[in-house]
This record gives C-alpha cells, sequence and structure tokens, in this order.
C-alpha cells in the first residue's frame, strides 16, 4: 500500500507497527523468547528515534511502545486493524504463515519488509534451492533416492532449526522423505555462518555472524539446534561471502530486513534464505553505530549509506536473552 509519505518522514514522528507472531499469540518455548528478543529490538531502535511504536501483544510487555491484546485466533484480525492506523508496519512470523501475514501489511500500510510474494518464495525451501540453483549460486544439491551417504532433512517450510537433522543412511531408506513436507539435501560440512543485511533499491551488508549449533546424535539421527551467535565475526572470506549473500537476496527480490544463512567450505553455499529480521538483530543492535530502524525507514523512504560501521562484538546464547529480556 503507498501512503502519502516523502522522505522528511525519517524525521517525524511516525506511527510504526511491530507484529511478532510468537509474542502476538502468546505462543511458548524458544520461539517465544527470540521473537521477543527481536521485537525488543526493533521497539527500542524505533522508539530512540521519536517515532510511536504500536506492537502485538498476547500478554508481554516492553519496556517502550503501546501494546495491543492479540491472540491465536484474533492476531490476523488485530494486525490489519492495527495496520491501518500506522504509518508503516513490520510483522515476523513463521515461514509457512508470513506470505500471508506480510499481504495483509501491504494492503493496509506501507511495508517495511520484504514483499509477500518474495517471502513466499524465500520461505519454500524447495523452490528457493531450485531458483538459486538456476542462477548459479552454490546451493546444497537435492538429494535423490539413488545418493548415498549423508543427507539433511528438513521441513521445506520452517523457521531455526526446527526439525532439522542429519542422517547416515540412503535416501531410499528415508521414509520421511517421501512426503511433500520435507525436503532432503547433501551435507556440506563447514564453517555455520550467516549475513544480515538491508536491501531494496540498494543492498548494505550490515553483518557476518558466527552461528552456535548444538549438534546431538541420537543413535546415528544427528539433530541440529541454534542456540546463539557470535555478531559480528571476522573472516578472511567474507567478501566473498558477501557478494554472494547480496546475490541471493537479488534474486529472490527481497526487501528490508534479510538473514541468509551460509555454509563456508571450499566456497559459500547458501542454506537458509530468512525473508525477515532473524535472531542475530539481537546482537546486531548492540554494535551497529547506526539504528536498525533508521535504515529500514531510509530504505522505503530514502537511500540507504554505502556501508555502516560496527563496534565491539556481542556472543551471544538463547539462555542469555531470556535472562536479559
Amino acid at each position: 500500500m503507498t501512503k502519502d509519505l516523502s522522505n522528511s518522514a525519517l524525521a517525524c514522528n511516525m506511527k510504526i507497527l511491530l507484529a511478532e507472531y510468537a509474542v502476538g499469540t502468546g505462543l511458548e518455548g524458544s520461539l517465544l523468547v527470540e521473537g521477543r528478543a527481536m521485537l525488543r529490538a526493533l521497539t527500542d531502535s524505533f522508539s530512540r528515534l521519536g517515532h510511536n511504536v504500536i506492537y502485538l501483544t498476547a500478554g508481554s510487555k516492553l519496556s517502550n511502545g503501546k501494546g495491543v491484546l492479540s491472540s491465536e485466533k484474533t492476531f490476523e484480525q488485530r494486525l490489519e486493524m492495527v495496520a491501518r492506523e500506522c504509518d508503516a508496519g513490520l510483522v515476523i512470523g513463521p515461514d509457512d504463515i508470513l506470505g500471508k501475514l506480510t499481504d495483509i501489511v501491504e494492503k493496509n500500510t506501507v511495508n517495511l519488509g520484504c514483499t509477500a510474494e518474495s517471502v513466499k518464495t524465500c520461505a519454500d525451501k524447495l523452490l528457493c534451492t531450485n531458483m538459486l540453483t538456476h542462477e548459479n549460486i552454490d546451493v546444497p544439491a537435492i538429494a535423490t533416492s539413488d545418493f548415498n551417504g549423508r543427507v539433511v532433512i528438513k521441513p521445506r517450510f520452517g523457521c531455526a532449526s526446527e526439525g532439522v537433522r542429519m542422517m547416515e543412511h540412503a535416501i531410499k531408506d528415508l521414509p520421511l522423505y517421501e512426503t511433500e513436507n520435507y525436503i532432503a539435501t547433501e551435507y556440506i560440512e563447514g564453517e555455520q555462518l550467516s549475513v544480515s543485511l538491508v536491501c531494496g533499491k540498494r543492498t548494505v551488508v550490515l553483518s557476518l555472524n558466527k552461528q552456535l549449533i548444538d549438534i546431538t546424535d541420537r543413535n546415528g539421527d544427528i539433530l541440529f539446534d541454534y542456540i546463539g551467535n557470535k555478531v559480528p565475526y571476522k573472516a578472511e572470506y567474507e567478501d566473498e561471502i558477501f557478494q554472494v549473500a547480496k546475490r541471493t537476496a537479488e534474486i529472490l527480490g527481497c526487501n528490508g530486513y534479510v538473514g541468509i544463512d551460509v555454509v563456508y567450505s571450499d566456497r559459500p553455499y547458501v542454506i537458509d534464505v530468512n525473508p525477515r529480521p532473524t535472531t542475530a538483530i539481537f546482537g546486531l543492535v548492540r554494535t551497529l553505530k547506526c539504528e536498525i530502524a533508521e535504515l529500514l525507514l531510509m530504505n522505503i523512504f530514502g537511500e540507504l549509506p554505502v556501508s555502516v560501521c560496527l563496534e565491539g562484538e556481542c556472543t551471544f546464547t538463547k539462555d542469555d536473552i531470556e535472562d536479559i529480556i
């Protein structure tokens, strides 16, 4: 949706909608912890710029912004209602429903994130993999029925590391893979990283991040669990990764804050594309020398800088987040 807002909106007192699904519906567990951390980082940043933030919540109260009560049953209705009252908005949610939620934001206010179309493309790991392969971006190969060796099984639509596991068996022995809800790819050995960037007419890389992953062996079934990040992470090959990340975002039509998961082996392999803020933002706002909110607004109403500055380093786990927020 287009509203009558000019570049001067960057300096004005705007009404900003921020909706994070776990917080807005009252989900429990790590998704709520991570969701609250992302929501708080964004709410605090917009508030420091003098904007009025309205966020959806099933009960959690933040130190900044105004909460509007919602639940799993009323989340979409509240999202539409509040979006109509705001100058701009951003929604964060699970991959399988984020496209639908983004569509609601787009129809009722200025969307600060990826378009609904781009979200739906990124959320479908099979479609995304095929598109990137076609454009010569290195990704793990889809495992065929005669594939032998290590394979990674993950939900075709999923977020974080939920449901992700590695198996040593031949793909033909994996009945789970036979469903349409999962995707199996070759396992790439290497350093597990992510890139945070803001993209639109111009793309600016924010940081390279080291992903902290807990790997557990349960009788040959290797489970992956995301536990935190090191932000930023310095590597001699970071420029190579940044170029791949920027090209990936361009191919998929991404906009706003995007997180791209990469494994660096002999070269960068794109593992997942998250068309929304990611948990790395918790460390990013503590090291970034400008406001993440300002970058999101500049991306829509102005022009992004060529680069950004970071100072220091923030290493955190999900337990650290829970203690702080």
